[in-house]
Order: C-alpha cells, then structure tokens, then sequence
C-alpha cells in the first residue's frame, strides 16, 4: 500500500497512490494511515482522487484510521470518483466524514 504525506497550511494531507482499497490491502492501508498520522494536527485530509475501488474492508480501514485520530483530530475526504462517492453514500458514511470535491476544495475549506 502506497501512501504519500505532507502537511499544508497545518493540515496533514495522506494521498493514496493506488487504485484500489480492498481486503487484499485493507490491513497494510490501516498501518501506514496510523505510521503517516501519528504526529498529525488537528486536522487530516485524506486524498483519494487515484483510487478507482473501494469495497466494505476497505470502507472499513478508512473509519477505522478515523477512529485512530481520536476525538480531537478530524479526518476529511477528498477527491472520490464517482464509484467511491457511490460506495460512502449507499452506506450512509457521507454523514460520518466531511467530502469535499476536490482537494484544493478540501484545502480552502
């Protein structure tokens, strides 16, 4: 599982390079979200503009890397395609995590 950070106007951003985020991946997905946000502010923008598929293990490591941050750290979504989009509204998560189109929007905003 590839994921890349860097902090921008004191949020950290984890962009995931792959294409999917699966069963296959779900567990490594959980460890390096934990490693790249150990020392995260109060906010976390998590980009996932490059991935493609997303099923419910994979759902599943996102909200448990929210639940990691604790109450006090914030974790964002953006740039979801419109199959993940699907993904987090069917399953009603689109209420749990703030989306934002883009993340430049997620950065503005």
């Amino acid at each position: 599982m590839d994921l890349s950070s860097n902090a921008e106007n004191g949020t950290l951003v984890v962009t995931v390079n792959e294409s999917r985020i699966d069963a296959a991946v779900a567990i490594q997905f959980k460890d390096k979200m934990r490693e790249s946000t150990e020392e995260a502010g109060d906010r976390v923008v998590l980009n996932l503009a490059q991935v493609s598929f997303i099923d419910s293990s994979g759902l599943g490591a996102i909200v448990a890397a929210m639940k990691q941050l604790g109450k006090d750290r914030r974790l964002d979504l953006a740039g979801l395609n419109e199959d993940v989009d699907r993904v987090f509204r069917l399953t009603r998560m689109d209420t749990v995590f703030k989306i934002h189109q883009s993340l430049g929007d997620a950065l503005a905003g």
